[in-house]
C-alpha cells in the first residue's frame, strides 16, 4: 500500500465498518496466465488508489496554515512499556508544523490533547488523566497489539476521542509499514525515510539458505508454532531470537541483514486479526527474503502488497502443500522470480516508533479542533 493524502477525518460511521466496506482483491497466489496477472495487477492499482486517501504521508508537507493560529501542544502522559524516549521535532523531520509535545504532565491543563498508551494505563502501571478533563481537549487512544494481547477493553467505553492504531479504519491511522511508489515526489525527504526496493538479482534468487524465523513470544497455544512444528517435518526452518539461536554476530543483531541471507522468511503473528500485520512482514520484505505469512486473510494483505509480493499459507489445502511449493521456487528461479520481480517499482517506508506516531497525532489533533465527539464502542470495534 502506497502513502496517500494527508490524514482527513471519515465520517465514524465509515472507520468502524473494518473489511466489510472494503472491495474483494483478486485471487491467490499462483497465477497460471497471463489474464490473471493482469487482474491482479489492476485489482492491486485499484486498491493502491483507494488506499491513498486514508494513509497518512511523513513526505508532505502540509498546507501553509499559520502555526500561531493553529498551533497545538500534545502531551505524550506515559511513554509506552515505560521506555523513556527524546520527543521529536515535528517540523524538523516531517515537515508537520505547529505542534508541540511534550511529556511534562504538569501542562495537562493547558495541552490540546492528551496521547494514552492502552498497555500502561491497562495493566495499572499509568493511572489516566484526571477528570475533569480542560474544555475540548482530546483523549487520544495509542494502541499496536492486536486484539487479543489487548486486555480491559470495557472499562474505557466513552473515553477517549480519538483512536489511533494500525488498523485502517482508525482515526488516526498508521500501519507499521507500507509501500512507496518509487517515481513519487517526496519533496527531497525520500532518501532519508524510505528504503528503495531492488529488483531480484541472480544472486538474489539462489541464496545459499531456505527459510528462517525468528521468534521471541513463543507459546504453543499459538497457530505459528503448530504451524512450524508441522513445516519443519517437510523442510528445514532456521529458528532464531529467544525461542531459538542467537542472531549470528556477523549480522550484528539486525533480523534484516540475518534475513537477506534466506529465499523465505516465516512472517506469522502471534494472532490474527484485521489489519494486524506487523514489522515481521515488512523486515522480510527489506531484507529480500519472499515473507509466508499467517495473519489475517489473504484479501488483508492484499490492500498492503502486490498479490505476488507474499505467499499465504492459506493458498495449501496442507503444510506438506506449502514445504513442496517453498522447495519447488528454491529449484526453479525463474518461478521464484515472479515473487520478486514487482520489487522494482516501490520504496518501503516503516515508521520510526514512536517519535512519528506523536507526529501524525499532532496533525491530526491540529485538523480536528473544535471537535470532541467520544469513542463509543472501543471493544466491539477493535474486536470485530
Amino acid at each position: 500500500m502506497g502513502a496517500g493524502a494527508d490524514w482527513r477525518a471519515a465520517p465514524r460511521e465509515d472507520r468502524r465498518s473494518g473489511l466489510s466496506q472494503q472491495r474483494k482483491c483478486v485471487g491467490p497466489v499462483l497465477r497460471n496466465t497471463c489474464f490473471s496477472v493482469c487482474v491482479a495487477t489492476a485489482g492491486f492499482v485499484l486498491l493502491l488508489g483507494v488506499s491513498l486517501l486514508y494513509l497518512p504521508d511523513p513526505y508532505k508537507p502540509e498546507q501553509f496554515v499559520p502555526e500561531e493560529k493553529h498551533a497545538v501542544t500534545l502531551l505524550i502522559w506515559t511513554h509506552p512499556f515505560g521506555r523513556n524516549r527524546k520527543l521529536p521535532n515535528c517540523s524538523a523531520l516531517y515537515q508537520i508544523g505547529g505542534c508541540t509535545l511534550t511529556d511534562d504532565v504538569h501542562v495537562y491543563p493547558q495541552a490540546d490533547a492528551v496521547v494514552i498508551h492502552h498497555r500502561d494505563v491497562a495493566t495499572g502501571t499509568a493511572d489516566l488523566p484526571p477528570e475533569p478533563r480542560p474544555l475540548e481537549q482530546k483523549w487520544v487512544w495509542m494502541n499496536y497489539e492486536s486484539p487479543s494481547h489487548t486486555s480491559g477493553l470495557w472499562r474505557f467505553e466513552g473515553v477517549y476521542n480519538l483512536t489511533m492504531t494500525y488498523r485502517t479504519d482508525s482515526d488516526i491511522f498508521l500501519p507499521y509499514g507500507y509501500l512507496l511508489p518509487r517515481g513519487r515526489k517526496t519533496e527531497g525527504l525520500k532518501d532519508r525515510f524510505a528504503h528503495p526496493l531492488l529488483a531480484p538479482s541472480r544472486s538474489h534468487l539462489l541464496r545459499p539458505r531456505l527459510v528462517a524465523w525468528v521468534v521471541s513470544n513463543w507459546s504453543e497455544s499459538h497457530a505459528r508454532v503448530a504451524l512450524y512444528h508441522q513445516l519443519r517435518r517437510y523442510i528445514r526452518v532456521d529458528v532464531f531470537g529467544r525461542a531459538g539461536r542467537p542472531l549470528p554476530e556477523d549480522s550484528g543483531g539486525s533480523v534484516v541483514r540475518l534475513v537477506g541471507r534466506y529465499q523465505f522468511y516465516l512472517a506469522l503473528e502471534n494472532s490474527q486479526h484485521t489489519d494486524y500485520i506487523t514489522e515481521k512482514l515488512w523486515n522480510a520484505v527489506r531484507a529480500g527474503a519472499v515473507p509466508v505469512v499467517l495473519g489475517p486473510s489473504r484479501q488483508n494483505y492484499e490492500r498492503f502488497l502486490p498479490p505476488e509480493a507474499f505467499i499465504h499459507v492459506d493458498d495449501f489445502p496442507t503444510v506438506r502443500g506449502l514445504a513442496r511449493y517453498l522447495l519447488m521456487l528454491r529449484r526453479n528461479p525463474a518461478r521464484l522470480r515472479r515473487h520478486l520481480d514487482w520489487r522494482g517499482d516501490y520504496s518501503l517506508h516503516q515508521p520510526a516508533f514512536w517519535a512519528e506516531h506523536y507526529c501524525t497525532v499532532c496533525r491530526a489533533v491540529r485538523r480536528t479542533r473544535g471537535r470532541a465527539d467520544s469513542v463509543q464502542d472501543l471493544t466491539r470495534w477493535f474486536h470485530s
